[in-house]
């Protein structure tokens, strides 16, 4: 199988080079819009193309209001400070994420606690959830508490994994029932749907990333989505140093963060997001041909969840086990195509080994093994 699938990437993008597991796609109005900040001075924090790529996302997901970052990480730590989460306060989430969810945790001087994914969605599971919490935590004042160390949990971080959406119904539904604010990871979702809305439109704050390697890119960039104008007035007024606006003195009304996405990075994202829609479409038309591919192979295709509809960003495959997932890895890479597995799981990194978590046995099986396979747009 290792050895058909080899000849059945190359296929799709038709080249005998290596294959990387995602790269950009840029055209024309992506070098007439950088230079475009070049030619005009504005490529750091001043310019109008920031404004017009958060109000381009704003169209496309529905969101209120959306804020230019830096980075998603950036996006992540905003959006967490926004929902009131404070030194020593505790925040769910699935250890089945990339680091950054973790370390933006990390940042607000919080620790994360882990809880199980759904095999469905990869992403955080509703039943682990509710079930940790009614183990673990009580309602005080208002406030959910975890019973053993007296420490507030906060937040609810679900990730909408490889732009798979979460069950964010019931999650929503055990937030409003435990006083806890929702914050999306939606930095890989872009595109991606639950129910008809578009991912990061459901909690309070969402994350959305436009790092090299996502559907649409910046360079570095990412996009905090707030569920209303207030939050999203004040969410511009910490990102951008808290400055008050004024012809020419410097007062800055509150600690802050200088987390603005230059102008010309935003440049790029205006480019990027008018060819958003066929990169979704092509991005499917892959899935379906993986999809295809594998079934009756005995490799298992993660497809979109019957809730949902996915951006597809990374296609992924389960194999029977971990030496099938390693030979399929040590063949695919050797041969010139990357694939890499799922990242570590949270817990079993040094800085989060000793953080509070429930039974991990879902995130531990896939884990050992999920291939992630060549997903650029075809």
């Amino acid at each position: 199988m290792p050895h058909h699938l080899s000849k059945f990437i190359r296929s799709l993008y038709k080249t005998k080079e290596f294959i990387p597991l995602h790269t950009p796609t840029f055209g024309e109005q992506e070098k007439l819009n950088v230079l475009d900040t070049i030619e005009t001075t504005f490529v750091s924090s001043v310019g109008k193309y920031v404004d017009d790529f958060e109000r381009a996302v704003e169209l496309f997901t529905g969101s209120p209001k959306a804020v230019a970052t830096v980075n998603g990480t950036a996006a992540l730590h905003t959006a967490l400070y926004m929902a009131g989460v404070q030194r020593n306060d505790l925040v769910i989430t699935q250890a089945l994420t990339f680091v950054a969810t973790c370390n933006a945790i990390h940042h607000m001087g919080a620790e994360p606690v882990f809880v199980d994914v759904s095999r469905e969605t990869l992403g955080l599971c509703p039943l682990a959830l509710e079930s940790y919490l009614e183990e673990n935590a009580r309602v005080e004042g208002g406030r959910c508490v975890h019973k053993q160390s007296g420490k507030a949990i906060k937040s609810v971080v679900p990730v909408h994994t490889f732009g798979h959406p979460v069950h964010l119904d019931e999650i929503q539904r055990i937030c409003k029932k435990w006083h806890i604010t929702l914050v999306e990871d939606a930095a890989e979702s872009l595109g991606s749907y639950y129910k008809g809305k578009h991912t990061g439109t459901v909690g309070e704050f969402a994350a959305l990333s436009f790092n090299g390697n996502k559907v649409i890119t910046t360079g570095g960039g990412g996009m905090i989505l707030c569920s209303n104008e207030s939050h999203g007035k004040r969410t511009k007024h910490i990102t951008t140093t808290a400055k008050v606006s004024h012809p020419y003195e410097f007062y800055h009304d509150e600690p802050s963060f200088n987390y603005r996405m230059p102008n010309l990075n935003a440049a790029l994202g205006c480019a990027q997001m008018q060819r958003l829609p066929l990169f979704l479409e092509q991005k499917r038309e892959l899935a379906n041909q993986y999809r295809e591919f594998f079934r009756g192979s005995g490799y298992e295709f993660i497809d979109e969840p019957e809730h949902g509809r996915s951006n597809f960003w990374l296609n992924a495959i389960l194999c029977s086990d971990k030496s099938a997932r390693n030979a399929l890895l040590e063949e695919q890479n050797s041969s010139g195509i990357m694939c890499r597995p799922v990242w570590q799981l949270m817990h079993r990194l040094p800085m989060f080994e000793q953080c509070l978590r429930g039974d991990l046995e879902v995130s531990e099986d896939i884990e050992a093994r999920l291939v992630n396979v060549p997903s650029s747009p075809i």
